[in-house]
């Protein structure tokens, strides 16, 4: 079980808890979410500047149904092969399609899907070899129960308003479709309630520097520590 947080501190605009019990993992794992649109790879790329290993859920995702991998062999045989294109490899729309509206189809995918992502993860974790890596994971609350061997959590907090007003921008959707995919993920709340730290994104690109300069130091203390 997770411990609540001794006390809190504020950095640079960073909220930072004290350092949870170690997880029984050798490398300082720090595990970055955050809601769509709330610039978590703004974050991501400023940490992987400073030399930290960044691995991406979304990338191992990607990988691990690739053609020739076991994985997209099990969705072929579960869901048949019409979920793949013309060239063998998933037909990613046509599987959206698929389980969007079937919950039990969902949850078989995902049972396919995520074992194989936190192996993917595991093994990079697992190979790093800087002062402390990051995991990349959007759908860190959705998937708490598997993750409770990272030391640390980083939110990247966002008003849901600004979330809409870049949503919109950046993908070109209307209000009504933005505020639809904000509904399909976890809340605000249920991200800041397991976080240890907050990154506020709230404003112009450049304000997060200090706050990752800020976290930096601080995980470097924390993974010397460990």
């Amino acid at each position: 079980m997770r411990k609540s947080p001794a006390h809190d501190t504020r950095a640079s605009g960073v909220v930072v808890k004290a350092a949870r019990p170690s997880r029984g993992v050798r490398h300082y794992v720090v595990a970055l979410t955050g809601g769509v649109a709330a610039g978590k790879s703004a974050v991501s790329k400023r940490f992987a500047a400073l030399g930290i290993g960044i691995y991406d859920a979304d990338v191992a995702a990607r990988e691990v149904v690739a053609p020739r991998e076991p994985a997209l062999a099990e969705i072929e045989f579960v869901f048949g092969a019409g979920m793949l294109d013309a060239g063998g490899s998933l037909d990613r729309r046509a599987m959206r399609e698929r389980v969007f509206a079937d919950p039990a189809a969902r949850k078989q995918l995902e049972g396919i899907i995520h074992p194989r992502v936190r192996a993917w993860l595991r093994h990079r974790v697992g190979m790093d070899r800087g002062p402390y890596c990051m995991l990349a994971i959007p759908l860190l609350v959705e998937n708490w129960a598997d993750y409770g061997w990272v030391d640390r959590v980083l939110v990247v907090d966002t008003p849901e308003a600004l979330q809409i007003q870049r949503l919109v921008q950046r993908d070109g959707v209307d209000r009504a479709q933005a505020k639809c995919v904000l509904a399909a993920q976890a809340t605000r709340e249920q991200r800041l309630a397991i976080a240890d730290d907050v990154i506020v994104n709230d404003g112009v690109e450049s304000a997060l520097d200090d706050q990752v300069a800020a976290l930096h130091a601080r995980y470097l203390e924390l993974a010397a520590d460990k």
